[in-house]
């Protein structure tokens, strides 16, 4: 643990709770070379090691469910025998047992859950009341509290009220239940999320932990945080670029898909820039590096998605809504109702009246209308395959107006299939399928991967080759059947070819205009057949689309991605808005944009690239199948790989909220008559226990319905 000297006047948002907090005196945390600043040491240690944070909330989940079991079971056994017609005590050896009556079993079982059990409620309603603000921790520590001290003064101080109360008046369990469903549902936020700053953790790992770099003519391997501005580093086949840099020398092809969005890898020859965190593919380089550290782009990435982690303001849930006007109204009541009975000459009525109205408020159907919904919400969205994060996500896609969708690996399959053979000549189109797979056998290039899987599906037996040569950036050579054959591209063909032929280039200018990558296959001067190759839609994406439109949601394609692929590809989709050519800082700025223009904005992504988008929009909904970065960055997560489940989750979404605004009312409707008969003096402490399980009965009951919810 240590505090961290910063600027004075400097602020930091913690990235475990949220609260912002001065960096001068906070608590502090480095981690590959950035700070982080917390509010407590409790924040920072689930920021470094969240596996024991959820094993101490595992542990007080536990003590407080055990608590509650106990409890009700007493009290179950307790309702039955009177049902009969027998006290339980009457033939129960508790009496003549030291300290073992009714009221003190009670406080034994019920005491751990309100000390380890309702800890994270005292000290989340003393950060509130130090921020002067009243949320749903400051009512359930307030009415656990006086439910709990009430009975406790019952059992072993019944001198100190004004009048005589049986042991079996106390409210134990009404404050074990409140907490432990209350903590319940916390839990289960917990465990949905896992960790609140994983995106940006998971952003810093990309970068690899070593660089190979020259220094004074010699090679040496040193931490990659230690690269300097104008270093010569080596990259070899397979590893991580360290840094953004320009290539000095060598050819290779690098996968940029994380960062960039684009689906094909990039040809690197001497002059291209290279971005730190893209991956390598079969050839070495060596690049000098331009921007380390925090001027990478990688780190860019990760300052965007900080920024608008702090940026966004949590949505204050309904529950704290209704708090912060229902906890003064009850506090005022039973200080009015004090005084009146007071003044009125009844100094016991008056104080009995106080504290019932305290535990009558005791939120038990409030405090659990949120959780029970959110826990059934929960199970039916994992039961379709869509993971909600929290509870505030609900709230915002009420409001939602516009769905961005991310194109490379969201709209489409996310790697390049072959799309059409076009045969030239003599040549039949299998014959050119044929001899293009061929030259790609044992190539790891996506394009090649392409041709060998349409090789494979149509059953064809690939042809030997020999003399196999790489153009790197530009295609391959190689000898088949005594035929010296080339396949590549426009830069390859014009080796060989002085002029396309316009039986060539017409067709080849189309497919390109179509979004795809052609490659021509030639033998000398002869080119024998286009083959294109593009990044395909999902075949549910269309419908996906169209769902949304038929519900008056607008639908806009991001990609960062060449305009003519992005339009030919919203063309299929039947999307109308398309922003292409995009870097990961622009998409969050346009998300940024379509909310100053008033839409509430969902964005569906699977990239790294695209988890600054998800961050700054009002949801982000990440694709099972993307990056872990993408995943973390999500508000809703779908496990499958179907776009039709973004219809489904904002239904299910709406849905539980609906629950949760009904549950509230049934909380609220029971506080209502509650307060007002416990301020006159006639609440009878069975009657109060009897309307509380009803009323959360209700919610329970209501809540239980969301399991119907049906597919969109």
């Amino acid at each position: 643990m240590h505090t961290h000297l910063a600027a004075p006047g400097a602020m930091a948002k913690d990235p475990i709770c949220g609260m912002v907090v001065p960096t001068a005196t906070a608590l502090s945390a480095s981690r590959a070379g950035r700070s982080f600043y917390f509010c407590s040491e409790g924040c920072r240690q689930t920021f470094l090691a969240p596996e024991q944070e959820m094993r101490r909330m595992r542990r007080r989940v536990g003590i407080a469910l055990s608590g509650v079991l106990a409890l009700a079971v007493l009290r179950a056994a307790a309702f039955v025998a009177l049902a009969a017609g027998v006290s339980l005590l009457s033939w129960a050896p508790v009496p003549q047992l030291p300290w073992l009556t009714w009221g003190v079993w009670l406080f034994v079982l019920a005491t751990p859950v309100q000390i380890f059990g309702g800890w994270s409620f005292y000290t989340g309603a003393w950060a509130a009341l130090q921020r002067h603000a009243l949320n749903m921790d400051v009512l359930i520590a307030l009415g656990t509290s006086v439910a709990y001290l009430y009975s406790v003064v019952v059992v072993f101080a019944p001198q100190l009220l004004p009048v005589g109360i049986d042991e079996r008046g106390v409210y134990f369990e009404v404050s074990a239940v409140v907490i432990a469903f209350v903590l319940m549902g916390k839990y289960m936020e917990e465990i949905i999320k896992q960790r609140s700053s994983a995106a940006v953790r998971r952003l810093l790992d990309l970068q690899p932990a070593s660089a190979t770099v020259i220094r004074g003519g010699q090679e040496m391997t040193i931490p990659a945080e230690a690269v300097l501005r104008g270093d010569v580093v080596v990259v070899r086949p397979g590893e991580t670029i360290p840094a953004d840099g320009v290539v000095m020398d060598g050819h290779s092809s690098v996968d940029e898909a994380l960062i960039t969005g684009e689906s094909l890898p990039v040809s690197k020859q001497a002059g291209s820039e290279l971005i730190g965190g893209t991956l390598n593919g079969r050839g070495l380089l060596r690049f000098e590096a331009t921007r380390v550290g925090a001027e990478t782009a990688l780190a860019q990435i990760i300052r965007i998605v900080e920024q608008a982690q702090a940026s966004s303001a949590p949505v204050q849930r309904l529950a704290d809504r209704v708090t912060a006007w229902f906890v003064p109204a009850v506090v005022g009541v039973a200080f009015g109702a004090f005084a009146l009975w007071t003044l009125a000459g009844s100094f016991s009525h008056g104080l009995l009246a106080f504290i019932a109205v305290l535990v009558i408020s005791c939120p038990c159907a409030l405090g659990i209308a949120t959780p029970a919904a959110l826990m059934v919400g929960v199970g039916k969205g994992a039961e379709l395959g869509i993971l909600i994060r929290s509870g505030e996500v609900l709230e915002r896609v009420e409001r939602l107006t516009t769905v961005v969708f991310d194109k490379t690996g969201t709209l489409t399959r996310g790697k390049p299939a072959l799309t059409q053979v076009l045969a030239l000549g003599d040549h039949s189109r299998q014959q050119v399928l044929q001899l293009a797979a061929s030259l790609e056998h044992g190539s790891e290039h996506p394009l090649a991967q392409a041709l060998l899987d349409a090789a494979a599906a149509e059953g064809l037996m690939l042809l030997p080759a020999c003399d196999f040569q790489a153009q790197v950036g530009e295609g391959v050579r190689a000898v088949i059947n005594g035929r010296d054959l080339w396949m590549g591209n426009r830069s390859l063909a014009g080796r060989f070819v002085d002029q396309l032929a316009e039986v060539v280039q017409r067709p080849l200018q189309q497919l390109e205009t179509a979004g795809n990558t052609v490659m021509l296959l030639g033998q000398g001067a002869a080119v024998l057949g286009l083959l294109a190759v593009a990044d395909t839609v999902r075949p549910e994406a269309p419908q996906a689309v169209a769902m949304l439109q038929r519900r008056r949601i607008r639908v806009v394609m991001l990609s960062g991605d060449n305009r003519t692929t992005a339009q030919a590809i919203a063309a299929q989709l039947g999307i109308t808005e398309t922003i292409a050519e995009v870097r990961p800082a622009d998409k969050a700025d346009t998300i940024r944009s379509l909310q100053q223009a008033g839409q509430v904005v969902a964005m569906v992504g699977d990239g790294i690239n695209d988890a600054p988008a998800l961050v700054t929009a009002d949801i982000g909904i990440a694709i099972g199948s993307g990056a872990d970065v993408a995943k973390e960055a999500g508000d809703l997560l779908l496990l499958g790989n179907d776009l039709r489940d973004v219809v489904t989750a904002i239904g299910l979404s709406r849905a539980t909220m609906d629950k949760i605004r009904q549950n509230l009312f049934w909380a609220f409707i029971y506080n209502s008559l509650g307060v007002p008969i416990a301020a006159l003096g006639w609440l009878n402490p069975m009657i109060a226990g009897a309307a509380m399980a009803l009323s959360s009965l209700s919610v329970i009951v209501n809540s239980s319905l969301l399991r119907r919810y049906r597919r969109s």
